[in-house]
């Protein structure tokens, strides 16, 4: 099923996230008058989830309008993008539901024949982590960029919901339970000057990392650190790389002089100076986005970058601060396919008891785990391999990261 307008379609297939997911549904257990609440996205979110969870059959549909609705409301950029469902395929229908890593908006509607699940033996597979029913997807056009806004959006958008409904409920304590507090600076990630603490949500401890900014005056060595907080790393990619290579580029030292020099509050002077960002505190979701999409001042405009870099299915994190190696495990890419960024559609990989799943449209197929490297990209610039890797999440392996 597609949605089209005027421009070219756009899709992109949001994959699951089960720790985001049981949470949203401890969210809607601890809130039983959720439906007399004021409506919003989170509460959406988590009646659509609850409604999926709930089900007894294997198969179904059940249509997200309420979060749609909502959305297109709350925020006009999505409002001309939007379309409603319409028409089915023949046969039994089963409707996909994924909102797993939140990669892009919304959900991804993905019709399909009850033969793929048949084919399994039986297995649910995919379809067992969430009880049997199927999960959703939406689709809607839309700019390439805005797959990575749209994380953004989303993410920010329910911990504001959160922090408001933790600040109502301080001055109405007999209502509801105190919310954990941190000190880890705003959610934003930019240091304002003094603040109050934030309050914690299951959003932050799902996604949220601290990375240090370290500057080192070249004169007196003083070092001055800044904290800020992020939901997903945005990484810079080369010809013939890896994302270890691009996460170690992310975190060199970079030399500040000339027009770029450093004011330096010990010297009270412009200075020269180094300058390199660390993780701190790394996620227990590790969002990582590749900067595919590179304008050029020359064409006036977008040019994609099909450059073949390599994505690990174990990934150890080692530029922290406590150079501790933390390991993390591949669960899910979206994919982009096509030649530019205004053109072409997305695909989505997405792993569940130790099977991979190949999303794209009405196509649900499994595939082997070597088959995941077919979409690290293009060795050479011009090549008929149009499939590259966009957003990318891992889950950390370590205890200590868990919430």
């Amino acid at each position: 099923m597609k949605y089209e307008n005027k421009s070219k379609t756009f899709e992109i297939a949001l994959y699951f996230c089960v720790p985001f997911r049981e949470q949203l549904l401890d969210y809607y257990a601890n809130n039983k008058n959720i439906g007399d609440a004021e409506e919003n996205l989170l509460t959406c979110l988590a009646d659509l989830f609850t409604q999926i969870s709930s089900q007894k059959k294997k198969t179904g549909v059940i249509a997200p309008k309420r979060f749609v609705q909502r959305l297109k409301k709350q925020n006009e950029l999505f409002r001309s993008y939007m379309h409603q469902f319409v028409g089915k395929t023949g046969g039994m229908q089963i409707i996909v539901f994924s909102v797993v890593s939140l990669g892009y908006a919304l959900l991804k509607f993905v019709v399909l024949p009850k033969v793929h699940v048949e084919d399994w033996n039986g297995s649910p597979i995919f379809w067992g982590d969430v009880e049997g029913i199927n999960i959703y997807f939406l689709s809607y056009p839309f700019s390439v960029q805005d797959a990575h806004e749209f994380l953004n959006f989303l993410l920010n958008e329910l911990v504001d919901i959160l922090e408001k409904e933790a600040q109502a409920a301080k001055s109405d304590p007999e209502t509801s339970s105190p919310t954990e507090k941190t000190a880890n600076g705003p959610k934003n990630g930019q240091l304002n000057g003094v603040r109050k603490e934030p309050l914690v949500t299951w959003v932050h401890k799902n996604f949220q990392g601290i990375l240090t900014n370290e500057t080192k005056c070249l004169r007196c060595e003083t070092v001055t650190a800044r904290d800020e907080t992020f939901f997903d790393l945005s990484l810079d990619i080369e010809q013939n790389s890896s994302i270890t290579s691009c996460l170690k580029n992310f975190s060199s030292t970079e030399t500040l002089n000339a027009e770029d020099k450093f004011f330096c509050d010990k010297c009270c002077s412009l200075q020269e100076a180094q300058k390199r960002m660390k993780i701190k505190k790394p996620p227990h979701i590790l969002v990582i986005h590749l900067k595919r999409f590179k304008y050029i001042e020359q064409l006036g405009r977008y040019k994609k970058l099909s450059y073949r870099v390599v994505f690990p299915l174990e990934l150890k994190l080692s530029n922290t601060v406590e150079d501790a190696d933390i390991e993390y495990s591949l669960f899910a890419v979206v994919v982009h396919v096509g030649s530019g960024p205004n053109h072409g559609h997305y695909v989505s990989l997405v792993k569940s008891h130790n099977h991979w799943l190949f999303f794209d449209d009405e196509n649900v197929e499994m595939i082997d785990e070597s088959a995941v490297q077919t979409f690290f990209g293009s060795a050479q610039e011009y090549s008929s391999n149009t499939d590259h890797g966009y957003i990318l999440f891992y889950e950390s392996l370590g205890a200590s990261n868990k919430s």
